[in-house]
């Protein structure tokens, strides 16, 4: 099922595999490489919202299916663990799917399970 979602190129660029992708949990696996570094060689708070943003949103869609649309209205993200390179793991959980919104958290963890990013999303369910 995963294999056939969209998640856009911008998504795409970032490497983003999904590994699992449903209205209950979206999984994604994906590599730290040079493309995704800031200028002190540690990977750029950026990506890491972008990852976060794309998760939730991925599965805050899919749970609202044929109802409409959802759009998200805020971003919260913090980072734990510097990342330089190798494989991460991001994995997006519901927190409230309700009539009008919906909130997702996404944990990042590295090749050690060790927790390097975490954020909140809250997303509107357009008609």
């Amino acid at each position: 099922m995963s294999s056939s979602i969209d998640i856009g190129p911008f998504a795409t660029s970032l490497g983003l595999q999904l590994d699992v992708a449903d209205g209950d949990q979206v999984v994604a696996d994906w590599v730290v490489g040079p493309h995704l570094l800031q200028p002190h060689g540690i990977l750029h708070g950026g990506v890491h919202c972008s990852v976060v943003e794309t998760l939730a949103s991925v599965g805050a869609a899919l749970w609202l299916g044929d109802r409409g649309r959802v759009v998200g209205v805020s971003n919260t993200t913090d980072f734990y663990r510097a990342t330089t390179e190798g494989p991460l793991r991001s994995t997006a959980l519901p927190v409230h799917r309700g009539r009008s919104q919906q909130v997702w958290r996404v944990q990042t963890t590295d090749g050690s399970d060790r927790l390097v990013a975490q954020g909140q999303v809250r997303l509107q369910n357009l008609s």
